[in-house]
């Protein structure tokens, strides 16, 4: 691991937070000196490996998880989950701190996707000669996918799937502008290659139909190993326009180190552990799933999946698939989508001129989609409906959203029982919820009865205090910060628990189900 230290900017000030790292390995070595790593030996990739990360997710704090020795595998042939399920890991990756909560990692991540964005342009990749994945290289005939284990995550799924934690690479034919978009991929004809299940009207999608009018064929590169990071932001929507690529620079503070591809022409992070290169072709489909979704549910359509003709796989010794397996919240990459979402859609209300945005949260029940909470301190007439018509269609916030519920300032907008309390006393479900109709829907949507119209509906729920009444509304029957923290320090002993402790904690703390437990010392 290196010795070279990293500086992040929290609150106005510079303080050293952790040691440089720029591929899954050296994140790993730092997550084990963290004490936030376990390594699992000896599991099956057929069912187990997903299982036993699903139980993972399920802990208050999950930890992030190695997989070795796979059952019919070589020792060194891996699978990491868990990557960015808390809010420490998530904040390394993001080189934020090492050591902030759920309230300081979303204060910290304020109005950083807009920098980052803003400051792409400065940090085109720099494009190097070698890398390690260049250990292994098989051409077409030799490549054999099911050689790494890649698991059966669910007991409904229709196969195998190699990439979950994953980065697509594609390019726009008109502005030569690189795509890294997380999709889903299952092996085909025994690993002879794969299919790739991009979401229409993702930019990847967007990109490969240009090049099937252009050319009948779309160049891809796929990374199944890299630095979390890639996988974050490849999973989450990055503006038009903006490469995955650099805007991770942006995000890191220095360029990336890529290798561009002969092959395809597209540039191959150098962190990648594992690359699989190819064609798309319209006329080339395969039967896909089914396979569970981040909704929790399987809602996959019976329509063939574009396969990719494979032209080379490379790969470095011992390589290291990075899994995120989707499933019924919380779920692999369930908390990283929560995180990421809240801050870009508060960063696109403010930007839309919204004033008085206290904070969002797109809860993780939601799979940071779905429920999304905007909480505000009101300031004139028809304040708390435009901010939850913005975050309900800002580009951030639209893909399948189903509920947005404003509520005042007062109300904890990261705690969904104290969402529901607001909605139960302070919405008149008569005059404060209304429906918005053909939005931006996705086939993943269980809701849906015929996949091949993907629009849905939204509720939007108002949940503050009507803004006529603000000041003669009911007053609230709740203990004052002051007065339970001065009850805390005196009574902690008789109550049998550290009372000054759970309120600092619960106040930093509070966000959906990654509370870090207080037993854990974390």
């Amino acid at each position: 691991m290196s010795d070279v230290w990293c500086v992040a900017r929290v609150e106005r000030k510079w303080i050293m937070v952790f040691p440089v790292f720029d591929d899954l390995r050296s994140w790993l070595a730092l997550m084990e000196d963290l004490g936030e790593l376990r390594v699992i030996n000896g599991a099956d990739w057929n069912l187990e490996i997903g299982a036993i990360s699903r139980l993972n997710y399920k802990h208050p704090n999950p930890k992030a998880l190695l997989f070795d020795n796979i059952i019919g595998y070589e020792p060194g042939f891996r699978v990491v989950t868990g990557t960015v399920s808390n809010a420490r890991r998530t904040g390394v990756t993001l080189r934020l701190g090492d050591d902030l909560n759920n309230r300081d990692l979303v204060a910290a991540l304020k109005g950083k996707p807009g920098e980052w964005a803003k400051s792409a342009p400065d940090f085109k990749p720099v494009e190097v000669a070698a890398a390690p994945f260049f250990e292994n290289v098989l051409s077409r005939d030799e490549a054999d996918l099911s050689a790494f284990p890649a698991p059966i995550w669910n007991e409904g799924d229709g196969g195998r799937f190699i990439g979950t934690g994953c980065m697509v690479m594609t390019s726009d034919p008109d502005t030569g502008v690189v795509n890294g978009g997380a999709y889903r991929l299952q092996l085909q004809e025994g690993g002879r290659t794969l299919t790739v299940n991009i979401v229409p009207g993702k930019h990847g999608q967007v990109n490969v139909s240009k090049w099937f009018e252009r050319e009948k064929k779309a160049p891809v590169t796929i990374s199944l190993g890299h630095d979390p990071l890639l996988f974050m932001l490849a999973g989450t929507e990055v503006p038009t326009g903006i490469s995955e690529l650099n805007y991770a620079g942006a995000a890191i503070g220095s360029p990336l180190e890529v290798v561009r591809s002969d092959v395809t022409g597209l540039p191959i992070p150098k962190s990648s552990e594992i690359v699989v290169e190819g064609w798309l072709r319209p006329d080339l489909t395969f039967m896909e799933g089914p396979f569970a979704e981040w909704t929790g549910h399987y809602t996959g359509s019976d329509k063939p999946v574009l396969g990719l003709e494979l032209e080379r796989v490379m790969y470095r010794n011992d390589p290291i698939i990075l899994g995120s397996p989707p499933a019924k919240p919380p779920h692999d990459f369930s908390y990283m989508r929560t995180v990421m979402k809240s801050a870009m859609i508060q960063d696109a209300v403010e930007g839309a001129g919204v004033p008085g945005v206290h904070g969002v949260w797109a809860h993780e029940q939601g799979g940071g989609r779905m429920f999304i909470v905007v909480a505000i301190e009101q300031q004139y007439f028809g304040h708390s409906r435009q901010a939850g018509y913005i975050a309900a269609q800002c580009q951030a916030g639209a893909y399948m959203n189903r509920f947005v519920v404003v509520v005042d300032d007062d109300v904890d907008h990261t705690d969904l029982g104290d969402v529901i309390w607001a909605m139960c006393t302070r919405c008149d479900p008569a005059i404060d919820i209304e429906i918005m109709h053909k939005s931006w829907g996705g086939r993943a949507d269980p809701v849906l009865a015929d996949k091949s119209i993907p629009y849905n509906s939204r509720a939007l729920i108002d949940a503050c205090r009507p803004f006529e009444r603000r000041d003669a509304y009911p007053p609230l029957a709740e203990a004052s910060p002051e007065l339970l923290m001065r009850v805390a320090r005196k009574w902690s002993d008789a109550l049998g628990f550290d009372a000054t402790s759970f309120l600092s904690n619960a106040r930093g703390q509070s966000a959906g189900g990654n509370v870090e437990e207080q037993m854990d010392g974390a």
